[in-house]
Formats: structure tokens, C-alpha cells, sequence
């Protein structure tokens, strides 16, 4: 929480303070939302709240249509983006829906808040080789590496290989245990979004890379508190999320050509790359852990507009 926040948050009459501790207990554990998302959540509302408060309100009775909508026209006016005005209305539905259940209002007014929609810009991707060669840029230690220098390289070519190969999120990377990994069938056990599990599947250069870890170089870094985590940061601690990014950064830069593409913009190019093979889009919702399939519609967008790349490129009458 920011500075301005948690003043604005510590400001609030208990009238306010109170069903506003309430809601956010609920997104926590009735909701089980990650803490960023409850973070940004909160400091939406409380600025709400806020606004509520200098317009004369002093409980959530007070909280009306058109105090929702200035709200939102203050933000616009601040410089708000249609995404973060997207992102405050829904916040701001989720509070009032929470008071009406609870019983604090007679009304959900936020019901008739409407909101743009944001804007779904299409990710930028590799192509096949490109990500052929991006999984590959990581290279073998010098023959003068140190034990942990050998260690460090043969986990970002696990890095690099396992993103693409089977398009989790970095969160879900960072979050895996030993056990997690089946070798047998070479499926990882991830927990996504809303604490929801899936098995994905990796291929054999994907098995290798992780052979190759397990056996020479998680057993240098790992410390008596290293625990089960699967991948590890020079301390032995879990690889920080910072830490993978880095390493995504470094190999799509060292392919010429390949645009500058961070973590999901492996799972983007995996997604993509697996519906150009012929999948599925509920095969490929499954292996992104998308809640909706909508959210996994964007993909063809991007596979149709390479093959009008391609038609334009190599038709004689494009």
C-alpha cells in the first residue's frame, strides 16, 4: 500500500473503515485473489472512498450512482487509461455488490455503473525459430566457471526452456516444487490463478534441461533452508520472479531479430506457436489456465493476423 493509501485508508470515519476491512477480508479469503490484485483492489476503493468522504458522505448509504461516476471522471481527467478506469469500475462493483449481500445497503448501485472496455492490444510473439533459438541462447559454463557460475547457467537454460515448453506464468515457474514434476510423463503440477491446479505437459529438450539441473546444478546451491523449491537463487533461497525476467530479457536479446520479450511473452509465443500446430482453443485454454475462453480468443487474433502477414507477403495478388 502506498503512502497516499493508507493515509487516505487511515482518514476514513469507522462507518467507512469498517465495511472496507470487511470487503477486503472477503477478497482474501472468500475469494482467495493474489495479493496484487487485492492490493490494487483496495487502493481503488479507498480512493473511492476518499472521494465519498469530500463530497460530504460519512457511511456507505451515502455511496450513490453518481458519486461512482465522478469518481471514475477524476481519474480520467488525472490521466487514467481505459484499462485503470476498466479496473476501478470493476473494483468499485465488487465493494458495492459486498454491501448489498452484507446488508449495509438496500441497493447495489454499481449495477448501473458502466465502464469501457479496455483495450485488448495483441501481444507480440516469436516466430518458431526464433523461439527455437531463444531456447537455446542460454549457453553451457566456460570451462573456467566456478561451481556456482556452472549452477546459475544450467538453471536459466531451465528457465528459458521450461517457459516456452510449456507456457506458465512466471509466478507458477518461480512456485514449483520437486515434486511437482512428473518425469515419468513429463507434466508439471501448477497451482494458478485462484489457487487452481492443472497439469502441464513439457517436451524431451524441456526434460533434459531439467535433468541437467537436478543432477549438477541444484544440488550447488541448495542450503539446509532451500527447501523443496525447484528452482533456486544463488543463496539457495526460491528464484526470485526479478531474477527469471532478467534471464528471458538476456535471451531473446542475444537472437537477432527477436523482439524484446520478457516471460509472458514466452507463454504468449508458446500459446500461439500450439495453435498453429493444429490445437484445440479449449486444448489450449486448459494449458494456459484461462478461467474463460475469451480470454484465450485472443491468440487467434494474432495467428490470423501473421497469416495475413504471410498471404500479403507471398501472394501474387495479396
Amino acid at each position: 500500500m502506498t503512502g497516499r493509501t493508507a493515509a487516505q485508508r487511515a482518514a476514513l470515519p469507522p462507518a467507512l473503515a469498517e465495511p472496507l476491512d470487511a470487503w477486503v477480508e472477503h477478497l482474501t479469503a472468500g475469494r482467495d485473489l493474489s495479493g496484487h490484485t487485492v492490493r490494487a483492489y483496495t487502493a481503488d476503493v479507498v480512493s473511492l472512498l476518499d472521494h465519498l468522504v469530500r463530497r460530504g458522505g460519512s457511511q456507505v448509504a451515502d455511496l450513490d450512482l453518481a458519486t461512482l461516476r465522478s469518481w471514475l471522471a477524476l481519474g480520467r481527467t488525472r490521466g487514467d487509461g481505459r484499462s485503470t478506469t476498466a479496473r476501478r469500475a470493476a473494483s468499485a462493483r465488487s465493494f458495492t455488490a459486498h454491501l448489498r449481500r452484507a446488508g449495509l445497503t438496500p441497493d447495489d448501485v454499481g449495477l448501473r455503473l458502466a465502464s469501457p472496455r479496455a483495450h485488448r492490444t495483441l501481444p507480440e510473439v516469436l516466430t518458431a525459430d526464433q523461439a527455437r533459438a531463444v531456447a537455446e541462447a542460454p549457453r553451457p559454463p566456460a570451462e573456467d566457471a566456478t561451481p556456482e557460475q556452472a549452477a546459475v547457467a544450467l538453471r536459466d537454460a531451465l528457465v528459458v526452456d521450461l517457459l516456452y515448453a510449456s507456457g506458465i506464468r512466471v509466478a507458477e515457474l518461480v512456485g514449483l516444487d520437486l515434486d511437482d514434476v512428473d518425469h515419468g510423463r513429463r507434466l508439471l503440477r501448477v497451482l494458478g490463478k485462484g489457487r487452481k491446479e492443472r497439469s502441464v505437459p513439457f517436451g524431451v529438450p524441456a526434460e533434459r534441461a531439467l535433468r541437467g539441473w537436478l543432477d549438477a546444478g541444484r544440488p550447488v546451491l541448495a542450503r539446509s533452508s532451500s527447501g523443496p523449491a525447484l528452482l533456486l537463487g544463488l543463496r539457495g533461497g526460491r528464484l526470485d520472479v526479478r531474477e527469471v525476467r532478467r534471464v528471458v530479457h538476456a535471451a531473446t536479446a542475444a537472437v537477432p531479430g527477436a523482439p524484446d520479450l520478457g516471460p509472458h511473452g514466452l507463454r504468449h509465443s508458446a500459446a500461439t506457436h500450439v495453435l498453429e500446430g493444429g490445437a484445440d482453443l479449449r486444448s489450449v485454454q486448459e494449458l494456459l489456465g484461462h478461467a474463460s475462453l475469451a480470454t484465450t480468443q485472443i491468440y487467434t487474433h494474432v495467428t490470423v493476423d501473421r497469416l495475413r502477414a504471410v498471404h500479403a507477403a507471398a501472394h501474387p495478388r495479396a
